[in-house]
């Protein structure tokens, strides 16, 4: 039986309450691409005196993201946990303004699969934050 991935990936966003708090939005899943938006929302605001969104919902919105380009890469069979993840954040995210990251499955061994990542307001070249990540593989030994 063939494993809708998509769905899959849909279904997992929607069954971990962190990232239903955080209104994620899978918009784009294929073939170890993800891209996942997170719409500004005066709650998560770290800082009131700027409303800069805090850090870490943006962490979040990133292992979330990479998790799900891993589950939609074509070498895993379905299901992921973050072994690590590194984030650099680049700079404060335009008050206001929904984040969207972008992650790339770009390599799967037996039992680990590799990722980086971006994530950005309004402009993909002037990035709010850049991780690199490793996922389990399902079914790995």
């Amino acid at each position: 039986m063939q494993v809708d991935k998509t769905e899959l990936a849909r279904e997992f966003i929607n069954l971990v309450p962190q990232a239903r708090a955080l209104q994620l939005e899978i918009t784009e899943i294929h073939d170890g691409i993800a891209v996942i938006r997170m719409p500004y929302d005066p709650a998560l605001v770290g800082d009131p005196d700027t409303g800069v969104i805090h850090g870490g919902a943006v962490s979040t919105l990133m292992d979330t993201c990479g998790g799900a380009a891993t589950m939609s890469h074509p070498s895993n069979p379905g299901g992921t946990a973050t072994i690590s993840l590194r984030i650099d954040y680049l700079r404060a995210a335009t008050p206001g303004q929904a984040i969207v990251a972008r992650a790339e499955c770009h390599h799967v061994t037996r039992s680990v699969a590799f990722v980086r990542a971006t994530a950005h307001d309004d402009d993909p070249d002037n990035p709010v934050a850049t991780a690199t990540g490793t996922f389990t593989v399902e079914g790995a030994t």
